[in-house]
């Protein structure tokens, strides 16, 4: 008897629980060894770990201020749309539904199956396609409850977001205790420039900027928040300063009981950490990080289907995905929409792979979504937001952004490149499909073939059946006059 509508269900822990959920992920137990691998030193790591965790924080700044000056939910869609226009926004959703969101739920999938098998095979690897099994069922178990209930996926992300500090604080505790006690003998020659690359930092960045990712989550949900105007801007700092204090203590521990060259080798870098520091929890920590991986995939579902609830309802997707459950008040088909692309994703995938393979169209995107922020600034300069934060926070964070997708040309070209050309393949799809400037010839030759398929090709095959019925009577008839007639 009620208007359906997405219910303002997401109060303020509930919004920081999200946004920690979703950063504190799978990032910071597969990406040490990415960020030590294109990085070249232990130091110079650790500068990328911090710089990621500041460009993170101007990053959510900058869409705490887009969250209060647009009351709609869609996160970066939205704000492209809102800022640059239809064509840059259906690019993003075109890069996001094929390439982005599928490869990230499957990187994140993937460490879930990885750390949740760990234990059961420990010497050995566990065989990659238990993982991938794993994995799936994993994913397809979040799916349903996000198809089920948003509150109980609200308190699951909360009470997983628990389980994620305290996997942080399994692994920075014994580290510090560690480094009081005197074993700094791995932080020996710590920036050693030798074995500095400057071309792969750009991939650096990206799996650093992996870890943090998440901070923009709040954005997707605006208009289910309770209070946003005041609740985005206090989650937001909120959440990225716990997390950045929490990764560079947790490397840091990681750096002080590995080493550099076991966190090189490390398949599953806190599995291996745990085998050094203390055995006696071998089987608890990678099952409290498998549960974090588990908290990633739920915040991820549960945000990207409000983005195509949004874009069906601004005409930029099918009008399917923009109805709403009646009874669970759930988007069900926006959520239901992505399992095949991600479930060939983990069956096909490599976790580093997919991190660079995805990370070029959403940085990408998230640079132009700060660039928007600028535009619109210049475009209603009348507008008095309530949160505003100083304008070289968004330029130089569009600026590293864009640098850092320029520069991941020349670290990584065949994966890069792949993902450059799914952003390209969405321009014809555009203009084809649409856009709405259609000449007038090219709009009735639509709207006739639409009239036909909608309503001429129903009646017209019942009609067709019967004048193929009749004719055959009558074939029948004039076959059976010529038997009696021989």
């Amino acid at each position: 008897e009620e208007a359906i509508f997405l219910r303002k269900k997401i109060t303020l822990l509930r919004a920081f629980s999200l946004l920690i959920g979703s950063m504190v992920g799978s990032g910071i137990f597969i990406s040490p060894k990415g960020v030590l691998q294109n990085s070249g030193s232990l130091g110079f790591s650790l500068l990328v770990w911090f710089s990621c965790g500041l460009l993170s924080m101007f990053g959510a700044l900058c869409y705490a201020e887009l969250g209060t000056r647009i009351t709609k939910s869609g996160g970066h869609y939205i704000y492209i749309l809102e800022t640059l226009g239809p064509l840059p926004s259906f690019l993003f959703l075109w890069a996001e539904f094929f390439a982005i969101r599928p490869a990230n739920s499957a990187v994140v999938s993937l460490a879930f199956g990885r750390y949740l098998l760990e234990p059961f095979f420990t010497p050995c690897a566990a065989p990659v396609p238990a993982v991938k099994l794993v994995s799936l069922l994993g994913y397809y178990t979040v799916l349903t409850l996000n198809s089920w209930s948003v509150s109980w996926s609200a308190r699951l992300q909360t009470a997983l977001s628990v389980v994620k500090l305290l996997a942080l604080a399994l692994i920075i505790v014994p580290g510090m205790m560690l480094l009081a006690q005197g074993h700094t003998e791995n932080f020996q020659d710590a920036f050693d420039r030798q074995s500095l690359a400057l071309d792969k930092l750009p991939l650096a960045f990206y799996a650093g900027m992996f870890a943090y990712s998440g901070w923009f989550q709040t954005s997707f949900v605006r208009e289910e928040l309770v209070k946003p105007e005041r609740n985005i801007p206090l989650a937001v700092i909120v959440s990225v300063i716990t997390v950045i204090v929490g990764y560079m203590l947790t490397n840091v521990s990681y750096y002080t009981v590995l080493g550099t060259q076991d966190v090189l080798a490390s398949p599953a870098v806190a599995v291996s950490f745990v085998q050094r520091a203390f055995k006696s929890l071998i089987s608890v920590v990678p099952v409290l990080v498998a549960l974090s991986c588990f908290g990633t995939m739920n915040g991820g579902i549960f945000t990207f289907s409000r983005t195509l609830f949004v874009a069906s309802r601004e005409g930029q997707w099918p009008p399917l995905f923009s109805m709403i459950h009646i009874r669970r008040h759930t988007p069900l088909p926006a959520v239901m929409l992505m399992f095949p692309l991600v479930t060939a994703m983990v069956c096909i995938g490599d976790i580093y792979h997919l991190l660079n393979f995805f990370s070029f169209s959403r940085w990408l995107f998230i640079g132009l979504a700060t660039l928007g922020l600028i535009v619109h600034r210049l475009r209603h300069p009348e507008l008095r937001s309530p949160f505003k934060v100083p304008l070289f926070v968004p330029v130089s964070f569009t600026i590293i952004c864009l640098f850092t997708v320029a520069m991941s040309f020349y670290s990584d070209p065949v994966n890069i490149s792949i993902g450059c050309t799914m952003v390209l393949s969405g321009f014809p799809v555009y203009y084809l499909i649409i856009h709405r400037q259609m000449s007038d010839r090219c709009r009735s030759v639509f709207s006739i073939s639409q009239d036909f398929l909608w309503t001429k090709l129903p009646s017209f095959f019942p009609a067709l059946s019967d004048y193929l019925t009749h004719k055959l009577q009558l074939l029948l008839e004039v076959v059976q006059q010529e038997i009696k007639t021989y």
